[in-house]
């Protein structure tokens, strides 16, 4: 079982597009939406859910005012002022650090764990699905990639599948971290302007540190021809294969708008493309 991270450096490069696109020709497989801060693949795959489970991940300090004496020490050491002089506890402004709870001295305080989020197990035509929803201003991504990324793979050892696609987070954060954690290959799709260059460099270094084999996707190479050579020079220089070049074309937000893959909806031209990339990797 192989496992195919599909990331950017930053946003907006058409790597979700290019993920459904896998989705939609790779047989025998699993997918898992890691950009869990700002999921969209579901978009496309359009998923029957069939498990929901709660994903919790941080503390927030809760006070029992029937045993709290009032003595204000929890007051004064919360340095985040997060208690009121009522007594009465921010969940915003509370950082969970727990020092309340260690100073109260007749333990009116206690440290709850949040409901940080949802994870779920999909049906699609594609094939199984595993993705999430974390929570508004919620914390501790990382850990609910990891999550997800784990009950993936349990799911291909399980029913015995060749692969599992993952459409991983832009950037080079902890989640793009732990997207690429024990991955066979990292796809990296980016555009043809100076910030694509720049931040597909960055994740470059990402998965070198984590020793993951790279592959390179420039989308919309034709709007700017000078920077694509420029980025082709970049990965010859470092010995990166170009997997593929997509060219800019009004199709793909159509096929987005329709709800189905660019490779099922898109003109011949990038549809053939896109096959030979998924051919290559």
């Amino acid at each position: 079982m192989k496992q195919i991270v599909v990331i950017s450096g930053k946003g907006g490069t058409g790597k979700t597009i290019l993920t459904a696109s896998f989705a939609a020709l790779a047989k025998n497989k699993a997918m898992v939406d890691c950009d869990v801060d700002a999921a969209d693949l579901h978009l496309l795959l359009q998923p029957d859910v069939k498990e929901t489970h709660e994903f919790r991940s941080g503390k927030t300090a809760k006070l029992d005012k029937k045993i709290c004496n009032q003595c204000g020490k929890c007051i004064t050491l919360c340095r985040f002022d997060a208690i009121s002089d009522d007594f009465v506890i921010d969940p915003v402004s509370c950082e969970g650090c727990g020092l309340c709870s260690l100073v109260c001295p007749v333990g009116a305080i206690t440290m709850e764990e949040n409901v940080a989020g949802e994870w779920f197990i999909s049906d699609t035509k594609y094939g199984p699905f595993v993705h999430a929803k974390l929570g508004i201003a919620e914390e501790n991504s990382g850990k609910l990639v990891a999550k997800i990324r784990q009950v993936s793979k349990e799911i291909a050892e399980r029913d015995k599948l060749d692969y599992v696609i993952v459409d991983g987070p832009p950037g080079i954060g902890c989640p793009v971290i732990a997207s690429l954690s024990g991955a066979d290959c990292a796809v990296v799709v980016t555009e043809p302007t100076l910030s694509g260059l720049h931040d597909a460099k960055r994740v470059i270094e990402v998965c070198a540190h984590f020793k993951v084999p790279v592959k390179m996707v420039i989308n919309k190479y034709d709007l700017n021809i000078d920077m694509t050579r420029e980025m082709e020079s970049y990965c010859r220089s470092g010995n990166i294969e170009i997997a593929g070049k997509i060219l800019f074309d009004s199709s793909i937000p159509k096929t987005l708008v329709k709800g189905i893959t660019a490779v099922e909806g898109a003109s011949e031209e990038v549809a053939k493309e896109i096959i030979n990339i998924w051919e290559r990797l």
